[in-house]
């Protein structure tokens, strides 16, 4: 897949078709697990909700649930409700459903921005920078394991990790943090909802890998099995994708086969973007 694919594929998955005034219908991205890549539903979500609200207000809290697996194969139905449109905040509930059963269902916020109170934790001063870690192509060179390709060269995002990715091994010190920068391959267009969205849509890829690192368990480990069950996110600032931003992960808390986790986005010069948290369930081999 050539770079400018990645984007066009990008933004063909976050261009919902309108079925009518509140309800909407999204493809998906194939990928080799037949399963709809569960940041795509989150980033679908979150558009199909855009969709109803004014301008004149933005996102800024979304929370949601994976109720059964997506298939890549079969467009999802998405229906929001209009809960509530006050004077300076928007409600809306959304519901995406494959024949006629409900897989994900997820509650946003949205509010018209004002003077107020304003900081956030920095950013980690000791992040190093991403031209000096490798891309997962340089990183799998000419590996055959499953999903291989499609890590090298199928995602939608220049992915580098520090430390070292566990996609073949996780022989590096069994760490419950990493950090990870992101960017889009392609420049995208200047709407900042495309950027929101797309915030939603990259945190499912690393997000729960923390889990596996302070575990010694890589992604390609044969019986190993993870499932994203839910996923919260704050947006704080606007930004671009398509410039490198950093992904600040950490796991405080895994217990009873289920792993938390969570993360801080960041602009290259250091405005916190956006905050992330999900549980995910984590079978080990």
């Amino acid at each position: 897949m050539t770079t400018s694919l990645s984007s066009a594929e990008l933004l063909k998955s976050l261009d919902l078709e309108s079925r009518g005034e509140n309800a909407f219908a999204g493809h998906h991205q194939v990928i080799p697990s037949g399963r709809a890549y569960g940041g795509e539903v989150v980033a679908q979500a979150v558009v199909a909700a855009m969709n109803t609200v004014a301008d004149d207000r933005s996102i800024h809290s979304f929370h949601g649930y994976f109720l059964r697996p997506g298939d890549v194969h079969t467009e999802t139905d998405w229906t929001v409700d209009r809960v509530r449109d006050g004077r300076g905040f928007s409600a809306r509930a959304v519901t995406g459903s494959q024949n006629g059963k409900a897989i994900f269902s997820g509650q946003a916020s949205f509010h018209i921005a004002a003077a107020g109170v304003a900081h956030h934790e920095p950013m980690p001063t000791d992040l190093p920078a991403p031209e000096d870690l490798p891309s997962v192509a340089e990183v799998l060179g000419d590996a055959d394991v499953r999903d291989a390709h499609y890590w090298a060269h199928d995602r939608n995002f220049d992915i580098r990790h520090s430390p070292s990715p566990v996609y073949v091994t996780a022989d590096g010190e069994r760490t419950r943090r990493q950090v990870v920068w992101l960017k889009a391959y392609d420049r995208l267009p200047d709407d900042p909802n495309i950027h929101r969205a797309a915030l939603a849509y990259l945190c499912d890829y690393t997000l729960l890998e923390p889990v596996l690192r302070n575990n010694g368990v890589s992604w390609s480990d044969d019986g190993l099995m993870t499932a994203s069950l839910d996923h919260a996110m704050w947006w704080h600032n606007d930004g671009r994708v398509d410039d490198w931003i950093a992904l600040v992960q950490e796991s405080p808390a895994a217990s009873g086969g289920l792993g938390l986790a969570q993360g801080r986005i960041y602009t290259r010069d250091g405005v916190l973007l956006a905050s992330v948290a999900q549980e995910g369930l984590v079978s080990l081999p």
